[in-house]
Parts: structure tokens; sequence; C-alpha cells
């Protein structure tokens, strides 16, 4: 629990300011009353209250010291004892209405000054001059005690200067002004953070999370950063223990890194001595003694650092930048302070990046393995994105090309990183120059790089398009629509797994791509049709679905591609899925369906070949997914134009089924509309579907669609 307020007098000056603020309100609010009862018992009331100042005036006057306790609201005079109670109501309550103005004038009057001096004291605070914010933010209680913003200013101001005690106290009384305030919260879990007060700090970000669930992400993150600091402080505390007993690995790393932190020897024995270190930090207690007693200030030594950032390095310099990830593998390992340790250090971010570029497969290979160590946990994330990481996505693709380990661990950080908002804000920089390029010349020589690595790179692409900004350069892109038709190409005749995973991913990116509509898409939309119309016929179930999902998106940019998909047997293919596929299969045949008989009478004449008695469609008017529904709706009204159509439906549950959706089953609006503008046509193409529809009170209903039919 927050610790007790340390000034007790000022707490009990500070609560009765805030009662007698209370009472006052409340007599005022009932003089004003209409209700005469609680007009006189305020009255009654109020007589009370001043016969009782009155009689205290002079005890007070006498009992006060010269010296002033009072730190809440001095400038507030105390409840008017020079009013005397007399035979008129009005006068009292004149008296009191008065005072209340002048109380609310000098308010207003303070509050315009603390407010100037809470801006100065930020401006202060922006400059870093801590010292003389606190000064304005103290100056601004002094005009109003009761300012949560200045205890909670103060309080960040404290932190600075790292004077804790003195920002939790400040937070404790910002929440006497406001139980619910978060700054004062976090502020106060930051300063029992700093004191390792690690329960304390942890029921602060709670309460955080009570106040406002959607804090969530933010309270993580700081429940996660009590967590670290407190295992921190508990291995430290350990391998002290182990030392002072005489622990030989201890011992041993001490020694070791004075070695290779001395100056003058040959890089082939700092090489070693490094390898040697690696060896030694192999458990978490190595992992400690490493950092306390500053390993990561190895790259201080001119020798080492040289080879670090030598470009190019030599044979040697190739072995000791071995030798050193190697540590920073073995330190890192499952070590969150240690990786922050390393990433902090001045040009390893930057250095990382070199290496991942440098061409020596070595060194890519032992870089790789050190970023994956970040990469897995949210900690390290949040680590490796302090970094410039704007050129990563373009140098892991690259990776694709390799034929060994490689490629899957780039695949693996990439797969990491790209769910953070902060990377993807970060690929927009070199996005259109750098990666889509690359992108596109992947999909080109699919058959020559690592298509497993390819296929994952596709789908982190496709996962980089919820970014709409990204999406839509990747959709205005012609080259990249060439190389996706280009590796489609080439599928019927691939029978290898990684190819069709490739051929999976591109169409999964495709349906991302597709929800933008611009010229690009549609001069590429016949070309793209007509590759999905072909992948129908694959062998892999998961591959038909996604063509099918593409042509339902696709197909509505260009009545050439229906009028082609049409001729090419699209009608009787998805009537098939219809009835044997998979709902999500259902759902993009039914939307495809109904893209198609929407512009195309030969769509709607093989729908009602091919489906006796639209058997189908009715089915598909009993699911519970409203968009299967609102299709099913649409391509029967479509279909209802031809003639004949309406009577093949006679005896039927048709006119049941579309006015239990047109009304109110169905939530959507577009569902009911499509279902009234289908039963509409269905009574006009055939009269005898009335008779049922009366028999179920549905004229009304019929009356109130005839609007939708004539207008569509």
């Amino acid at each position: 629990p927050p610790a007790m307020l340390r000034d007790q007098d000022a707490e009990a000056d500070f609560q009765r300011f805030l009662r007698r603020v209370d009472d006052v309100t409340n007599l005022l609010q009932g003089l004003n009353s209409s209700d005469s009862a609680v007009q006189e018992k305020a009255i009654a009331e109020t007589e009370k209250r001043l016969r009782e100042q009155g009689a205290s005036g002079e005890e007070e006057e006498e009992s006060r010291t010269t010296v002033n306790r009072t730190r809440i609201n001095t400038s507030v005079r105390a409840f008017p004892s020079e009013i005397k109670p007399g035979p008129s109501s009005d006068g009292f309550l004149a008296a009191l209405e008065q005072d209340a103005k002048e109380r609310a004038q000098r308010r207003r009057r303070n509050e315009q000054l603390a407010n100037a001096l809470k801006e100065q004291g930020n401006e202060a605070f922006r400059a870093g001059d801590f010292a003389l914010a606190i000064q304005r933010y103290s100056e601004g209680l002094e005009k109003l005690r009761d300012k949560q913003e200045l205890y909670t200013n103060r309080a960040q101001a404290y932190l600075k200067l790292c004077e804790y005690e003195k920002a939790i106290s400040d937070c404790e009384w910002a929440l006497k002004c406001n139980k619910n305030c978060l700054k004062a919260y976090f502020l106060m879990g930051k300063a029992h953070l700093a004191l390792q007060h690690f329960t304390e700090a942890r029921q602060c970000y709670e309460e955080m999370l009570q106040i406002d669930p959607q804090k969530e992400s933010l309270v993580k993150e700081c429940v996660s950063e009590a967590r670290l600091e407190e295992r921190r402080v508990r291995d430290e505390e350990g391998a002290e223990r182990e030392a002072q007993a005489g622990s030989v690995a201890a011992k041993s790393i001490q020694e070791l890194l004075q070695r290779i932190c001395s100056p003058g020897h040959d890089i082939l024995d700092y090489t070693g001595g490094i390898r040697l270190l690696a060896g030694a930090v192999n458990n978490r207690s190595g992992q400690t003694f490493f950092r306390t007693n500053n390993g990561f200030s190895i790259l201080r030594n001119e020798t080492v650092r040289g080879a670090f950032c030598a470009d190019p390095k030599g044979p040697a310099e190739v072995e000791l930048c071995v030798s050193l990830l190697l540590l920073w593998q073995a330190a890192c390992a499952g070590n969150e302070e240690n990786q922050r340790l390393l990433l902090g250090q001045p040009g390893v971010g930057a250095q990382l990046a070199e290496l991942l570029c440098s061409g020596t497969a070595q060194l890519q290979r032992e870089t790789l393995a050190l970023i994956s160590l970040c990469s897995e946990q949210q900690s390290g994330r949040r680590l490796l994105l302090r970094q410039d990481l704007s050129r990563w996505l373009q140098i892991l693709m690259a990776f694709v090309k390799s034929t060994d380990a490689r490629a899957d661990s780039a695949m693996n950080i990439l797969s990491d990183l790209i769910g953070e908002e902060r990377f993807q804000a970060q690929c927009r920089a070199m996005f259109s120059t750098g990666v889509i390029p690359l992108f596109t010349q992947l999909l080109v020589c699919a058959r020559q790089v690592n298509q497993a690595a390819l296929a994952r790179g596709v789908a982190v692409l496709g996962s980089l398009c919820a970014d709409v900004g990204l999406r839509a350069q990747l959709a205005q892109s012609r080259e990249c629509w060439q190389a996706c038709l280009q590796l489609l190409d080439g599928a019927p005749g691939a029978s290898s797994p990684g190819y069709q995973q490739c051929v999976f991913a591109v169409l999964g990116l495709m349906m991302n791509l597709l929800l933008e509509a611009n010229g690009t898409v549609q001069d590429f939309a016949v070309p793209i049709s007509g590759r999905c119309l072909a992948l129908l016929s694959h062998q892999d179930g998961r591959i038909v679905t996604r063509a099918t999902g593409v042509l339902s998106r696709v197909l509505p940019a260009s009545p050439s591609a229906v009028e082609e998909v049409v001729k090419g047997g699209v009608v009787k293919k998805m009537l098939k899925f219809l009835k044997a596929g998979g709902h999500l299969t259902c759902s993009y045949a039914i939307k495809t369906l109904s893209v198609c008989t929407k512009s195309s009478r030969r769509a709607q004449e093989e729908l009602l070949r091919g489906d006796k008695r639209f058997q189908v469609l009715l089915k598909l008017l009993e699911s519970g997914d409203e968009l299967v529904v609102g299709n099913a709706a649409f391509c029967l009204s479509q279909c209802l134009l031809l003639p004949g159509a309406a009577s093949a439906l006679l005896g039927s549950s048709v006119v049941q089924l579309l006015l239990r959706q047109a009304g109110g089953d169905a939530q959507r609006t577009s569902v009911q509309q499509n279902s009234a503008i289908a039963l509409g046509r269905l009574c006009v193409a055939e009269p005898r579907h009335i008779h049922q529809l009366r028999k179920l009170n549905g004229l009304a209903i019929l009356n109130s669609s005839m609007k939708y039919v004539n207008s569509s």
C-alpha cells in the first residue's frame, strides 16, 4: 500500500477544507431550492452555524498562534462570522450568496495565477531545469492547494532529481484531489520501483488498470519493467553471495575480463580470451558476474572495437567478431537486463545491420542468432525497436536467397517484429525504393530461392499490409502484380511443397492488396481472375479456397473479368463448392456468384440450370452467417428476373425464409434489403406466392419492400 502521508497536520487541514466546501455547497443548494421544506431546513441549519461561529469567533482569535500551520487554501476566508441572524431569511440568503460570490472570484483569480505558474514550471521542466520547475509548481500550490496537476507535475520533476520519497508524497496529495488520477499512480509506481519497492509498484500499476482498462498495454509494460528490475536485483544479490563464498566462476570471469580489457595484446590473444569467456558465462550466475564486472565494456578496447567495426574484415577480424557474437549470445540468452545493456552500447545496433550485410556466412549466422535471442520476447523486441530498423526489412528479406538456416532465422526475426507498430512505421521509409523491388525480384526467381523462406516472407508482407499506407503502395505497384502472376503461372505444373507454399502465400497477399481499389487493380483484373480460375482445379484445397477468395474480391473491379470467368465455367465451379465446400470456401463462392449474376445474364441462366429449384440458394438462406445470407438473397433476386424462375420456387420455403430476413431477423440493413428485393421480385414474377405470404401475415413487409424493388 502507498506510504502514510508525511504531514498529518496538513492532511487534517485539507480534509477540513473539503468538508467545508461540501457543507457550504449543500446549504446554498438548499436555500435556492424550490421545495419550501428543504429551504426552511437549510435556513435553520444556516442560522445554527452562524450562531456557533459567532460564539466561537472570539475563542478562535485568542487561541490562534502566530505560526500559521494551514497549508491548504490559506487564502480562503472562514465562514463569515460577522453575519448576524435576523428576522429576515432573505437577508441571510443575500449575505451567504455574496460571500459565495467573493469566494468564487478569489478562487478564479487564484486558479489563473496557479495556471500561469504551472505553465512556467512546464517550460522549466522541458528545458531540463527541474529545480526551477519544482519551485514554480510549489508557488502554484500556494495559490491553489487542491490543484491535482501541480502535484503530479512536481512529482515528475522530483523523479528527475531522484527524490523519490517526495515524488510519492506529491502523488498521494494528487490522489486526495482526484482518486482516479492515472498519472499519480503511474508516477508513484515509478518512484516505488526506483526505491525497489516492487510490491507497491505493482499495486500502483494494478490501480491504473482498475481505473482505465484501456490502459492494459501500458500497465503490462510497467509490470514487466518491475518484474525485470526485481529479477535483476535478485540475480545480483545472489551473485554477490556466490562471489563472497569464493565462487571459482566469478573469479575466472573477472580475471578474463581484466585480461581482455587491458591494451597491448595481439588480436589472436583477445580472440582466445573472448572464446574462454563465452564458455565461462554458461548460466544465470555467470551472466550476472559478466554484467556486474562491466563485461559489455569490452568494446572500449581499441583492438576489439576496431575488429568489430572494420570494413572489410580480414580472417583474424572475422574470427574475433564471431567470438564476440558467441560471447554476447551466452551473456544475453534469456537475460533481458543484459540484452538492454548490450543494445545500449554506442553503435552496436548499427553495426549489427552491417554484419548482416557483410556477405560472410559465419558472421551473418551468428548475428542472426544474437538478434533472435532478443526478438523472441516482448521486452527484447522493445529494445530492438529503439534502434534504427528502417533497413532491416530489406536486409532480412534478402536472406530468402540463402539455402541454409540463415533464411529461416531471418524469417523468424521478421515474424517476431512484423506485428510491432514501431517496426511498421520504420518500414515505410525504405518500402517503395528498397523493399518492393527486392520482393518482386524474389517472386520472379521463386524457383531459385529458398521457397519455404520465400513463402514466409510473402506472409510477412501480407501482415504488413494491415498498414493502409504500405498496402496502398504495394497495390499500386505494377511490378508486384506482374511478379505475383508470374509465380502463379508455374503453379499448375509445380508439385514441390515449397512452391505450393509460395502460391498459397501469394494468394493471401493478393487478397489483402485487393482491399484497395485503384487503376492498377482494374488493369490486372482479367489476368488475375484467369490465373485464379485455373487454380480452382488444384489438388490443394487451401489453394482452391484462396483462389476463390481472390476471385470474390477482384471481379467487382472489372466487368470484362466477370465475362471471362463466366465463359470459363466459374458458375459451375462455385455451385460445386457451395454443395461440398467448407464454410470459408462457401462464403467466397457465394460472393463470387453474386458479382457474376449482377452483371451477367449468362451467369443467371447457368445458375438456374445448375441449381434445380434453387435448392443450394435456399439452404444458404438458412445460414447463420449474415454475409452468406445476404449474397444468397442477392443472387436469387437476380435470377428471379429470368422467365420461369419464380415458378420453380412454388411449394418451397422461399417465402418464409425471405420474410424472416426482410422482417428484421437480419441485423445488417443490406441483408434485409436484399431479402426484401428478392421477396418483391418473387411475388411480382409469380403472384401465386402472395397466397403463402398472406398466410404468414407478410403483406405489410411486402408492401414496404416494393420501394426497394422499384429502385433496384
